[in-house]
């Protein structure tokens, strides 16, 4: 976990923090607002599920919210705590401790970022390495699997009891964001043991969040797949893949459809970067990066304006689809 580090006068209030000083700050919290990123995964939600039904049964006055979209992914809908959802409207404006969960900067927040400014203390929970510490306390740990594994964590030392409706969003977070259990590290299936021992039903939860789609996309993954593109000489010679998903493509489609496409895009054996782009309704593109070992996405991500993983990352851009690609070869090397 990350190490205590003074604050000097230029970071202001920004601070990093470990486990109990997070605890002890969760602990005394007359209220609190936890906010998910916008299109939100398994990992975001599941985090701040967990969290927000342990605020809970501490008699802790706690509300969960998102930017965008304006309804929660139906494959996340069995999740428990999702009667602490709010919708974006009804957040709350003044609140005692306002908590982030797998944000890495605050524009992720989407139209609650403003949320940031009138909160009595921000609380920043998140596990990727390119984390621009936006809250007054940041507990970043990029070593773990998934904000939920930090959630976890906390969990222990909080002395909290991990049930199953608790445990069903920490394993939820942790098999999306591991590929079902495809990246690891030592401890991974430990805690997913740990999770599954409390009678959850792991099968069908990973079944609903990475293998279930409506027929519809079908004939999108045709049409998109149709679009894909091998560029071999670029990543400085080890290849990039990539495929665009227009606003004519997804219909109306769900989001969790349109994100799926990547992972289809990353199996390319002659691509060692695999990049999607989706066009959003107000013209502007959001873009999905993922490499399989040797090259950092996130520094990529990062130097175009976003931010992820090592493996994973992404950014939202303007112009037009070859624009971006140019670009994006461009950042690739």
């Amino acid at each position: 976990m990350t190490n205590i580090q003074e604050t000097s006068a230029s970071e202001l209030s920004h601070r990093e923090v470990q486990l109990p000083q997070a605890i002890a700050r969760l602990e005394n919290a007359t209220s609190a607002t936890i906010l998910c990123h916008v299109q939100p995964d398994a990992d975001t939600i599941g985090s701040g599920l967990a969290l927000a039904l342990v605020l809970e049964r501490k008699g802790i006055p706690v509300q969960v919210a998102f930017g965008a979209p304006d309804e929660l992914p139906e494959s996340m809908r069995e999740f428990p705590g999702t009667h602490l959802l709010v919708p974006a409207s009804q957040v709350r404006r003044n609140v005692d401790l306002l908590v982030t969960m797998d944000c890495g900067s605050a524009g992720r927040l989407g139209k609650l970022a403003d949320r940031l400014e009138n909160a009595g203390e921000t609380l920043v929970i998140d596990h990727h390495r390119s984390n621009t510490r936006f809250g007054n306390m940041n507990l970043i740990d990029d070593s773990a699997e998934s904000t939920t594994a930090v959630v976890a964590q906390m969990f222990d030392l909080w002395g909290v009891d991990i049930d199953a409706d608790l445990a069903h969003c920490l394993y939820a977070g942790l098999v999306t964001d591991t590929g079902s259990f495809r990246w690891v590290q030592p401890g991974t299936h430990t805690l997913a043991e740990r999770l599954l021992d409390t009678g959850i039903d792991g099968a069908r939860i990973a079944r609903r969040l990475l293998d279930t789609h409506p027929f519809g996309w079908l004939p999108m993954l045709s049409e998109v797949l149709a679009s894909a593109t091998l560029m071999p000489e670029a990543a400085g010679g080890r290849g990039l893949v990539f495929a665009v998903i227009r606003q004519a493509d997804i219909g109306d489609l769900r989001s969790e459809e349109v994100e799926s496409v990547i992972d289809i895009v990353r199996t390319t054996s002659e691509a060692e970067v695999a990049a999607v782009l989706k066009e959003a309704t107000d013209g502007s593109w959001s873009v999905s990066l993922r490499s399989k070992s040797d090259v950092d996405v996130s520094r990529v991500a990062r130097y175009l304006g976003g931010g992820g993983h090592r493996f994973a990352a992404g950014y939202t851009s303007t112009g037009t689809s070859s624009e971006i690609v140019t670009s994006l070869v461009d950042s690739l090397g």
